[in-house]
């Protein structure tokens, strides 16, 4: 093999990994997934199908289908990793060229180092947690200067594992796994204890489905649903509306309320209603009860499709850039094993525990009057408990879970990004720095409150990419890459000044053809399924411009 150790396009980073180092079994890429999987959006990603009107059974098998649907092109993309040692950025070099590599190694960065921000300021709210127990104050739900003190220091602790290197990584990732399944059974059996039973905190689920409160056109009444405790009884007491001061009684859930009955409404045209609730033991936030013609109605077909699409998203970085991980495997089987064994049953056992975990709450907790205060957040259920040993314990267990998804995750992949940007001046580490850098500009605190929308806008840009990997490798190349060639800027790769033109065009017909569904409303299934369109308008693109189109560029 040439010797390529002078290319401006290598680094030690970048290089392939030696057979010496490449130690990671089965075990260690399981753990891995259960350490990525296991992380606070993981326990909340039913919460945003529940709200949205499904129910937990179909909220839980949309993320296994997901999950199991993204594992498998996951499975094809990390073998050039074992086969090969090389990360990401440089398998991509075959598809996209030497230098076209850099706009889609770029933006899956950059989109790690959004989920970065996001990872980072969730662990920084159990920093703060931990913070407000050792003082004795109560955690505030608005900004502070303690969260953005907690977001620092455990910024300050990610960036410490990332000079480290990866093996401090499999370190991690191997010791947290077992810990954190465990943690996840008994979040289910405490809730099982306290609120009387299995069944009876499932049963509790269905109280997170629907608006908590509607204005009924039929009957021109404002319809409430606040939260029933296990005898069924309300646990709010009253309500107001638009924040006025007068209150009126709750005596049942669901209960109608004749708008003539409302006297701060007059006489004038509602469009909506400002709703608060009030218990014995605080004040519920503000609803908005919207104008609909009787009970919601189920959901679409698409609704179900939009979710299932968003939910691939959620991994759709990783999907890419899966060969950063598996360089280091030992054989294509035990990479093939560790996947299979844990992603998807790591993603529905979690989003499970939240499920249940929430369900207890709604009724273990006085406070929690309507469904939309229910604690979703880990961090935020965990702050309820007044027992300090417990709280201190439980968040420092909640800090290992967000550690250990955000090394592995959203650290990895931008800093090779960076580091093939760059290969001569940035290192891992410098990439590592980078990406921590951008994840506070990116805003984390505001980001986190539109996770869904984002996800979906991601997969129309991510789902392209992995196609023309997949094609690029198993179709154009069977499984054959020229190693030294990567690393080479007159070598193979080279194509048209460094760029692979059939790759950049294949990529555009692919987020063109997911994104138009967002201006077309006749062709919006197209970006309500960005990630399978996108994958699949730039598999075929790819495939037809190397096969025909472009037969003397196919490098290699």
């Amino acid at each position: 093999m040439t010797d390529f150790r002078d290319s401006p396009l290598y680094s030690p980073d970048l290089a392939p990994t030696p057979e010496e180092e490449r130690t990671w079994n089965t075990w260690s890429m399981a753990a891995i997934w259960v350490g990525m999987a296991v992380c606070i959006p993981t326990y909340i990603l039913a919460s945003y199908m529940i709200k949205s009107g499904l129910g937990w059974v179909e909220s839980l098998v949309i993320i296994f289908l997901a999950n199991v649907i993204v594992t498998l092109p996951m499975v094809f993309n990390g073998h050039a990793g074992v086969k090969y040692g090389i990360p990401f950025p440089v398998m991509a070099r075959a598809p996209f060229g030497v230098l076209g590599v850099h706009f889609p190694s770029i933006v899956r960065g950059i989109v790690a180092c959004g989920w970065f921000g996001i990872q980072t300021w969730i662990g920084g709210l159990a920093i703060y947690a931990i913070g407000c127990v050792l003082v004795g104050q109560s955690m505030s739900p608005d900004l502070t200067v303690g969260k953005f003190i907690g977001f620092g220091v455990f910024w300050l602790i990610n960036i410490y594992f990332v000079w480290k290197g990866t093996e401090s990584i499999k370190w991690l990732e191997s010791y947290a796994a077992p810990i954190l399944i465990l943690i996840g059974l008994g979040l289910i059996g405490w809730g099982a204890s306290q609120a009387g039973g299995f069944g009876v905190v499932l049963d509790q689920g269905k109280q997170m489905q629907g608006a908590t409160a509607r204005l009924d056109e039929s009957s021109q009444s404002l319809v409430l649903r606040p939260v029933v405790d296990l005898e069924g009884h309300p646990k709010a007491m009253s309500f107001s509306v638009n924040g006025r001061s007068n209150t009126y009684p709750i005596h049942q859930s669901p209960q109608s309320v004749p708008l003539s009955s409302i006297t701060e409404l007059g006489s004038g045209t509602i469009d909506s209603l400002s709703v608060q609730f009030h218990g014995a033991q605080g004040t519920s936030s503000s609803v908005t009860a919207q104008w609909q013609s009787g009970e919601a109605q189920r959901p679409s077909f698409w609704t179900y499709l939009l979710w299932l699409n968003a939910m691939v998203g959620f991994w759709a970085t990783m999907a890419i850039s899966i060969s950063d991980i598996t360089r280091f495997v030992r054989t294509q089987r035990e990479q093939i094993a560790g996947q299979l064994i844990g992603l998807p049953g790591t993603m529905v056992l979690y989003s499970f525990v939240g499920v249940f975990v929430t369900s207890a709450a709604l009724v273990l907790f006085p406070d929690v009057l309507i469904a939309e205060d229910a604690p979703w957040d880990p961090v935020t259920l965990l702050g309820k408990f007044e027992h300090p040993m417990v709280v201190l314990f439980a968040q420092f267990f909640m800090l290992i879970a967000t550690l250990s998804t955000n090394i592995a995750a959203n650290v990895i992949a931008p800093a090779n990004a960076f580091s093939n940007a760059f290969p001569r001046k940035i290192t891992f580490f410098g990439g590592g720095l980078i990406t921590g850098i951008i994840g506070i500009v990116i805003a984390p605190w505001w980001l986190l409150d539109r996770i869904s929308g984002l996800l979906i806008f991601v997969s129309g840009f991510l789902g392209p990419v992995l196609g023309i990997l997949i094609a690029d490798y198993f179709l154009i190349r069977n499984k054959q890459l020229d190693v030294a060639g990567l690393f080479q800027v007159q070598g193979p790769y080279r194509y048209h000044k460094g760029v692979n033109p059939v790759g950049l065009i294949a990529l555009l017909i692919g987020v063109a053809t997911a994104m138009t569904g967002l201006w077309v409303k006749s062709l919006d299934w197209l970006y309500t399924l960005s990630w399978f369109t996108g994958f699949t308008a730039a598999f075929v693109a790819y495939w037809v411009g190397m096969r025909w189109l472009n037969p003397q560029s196919k490098g290699g």
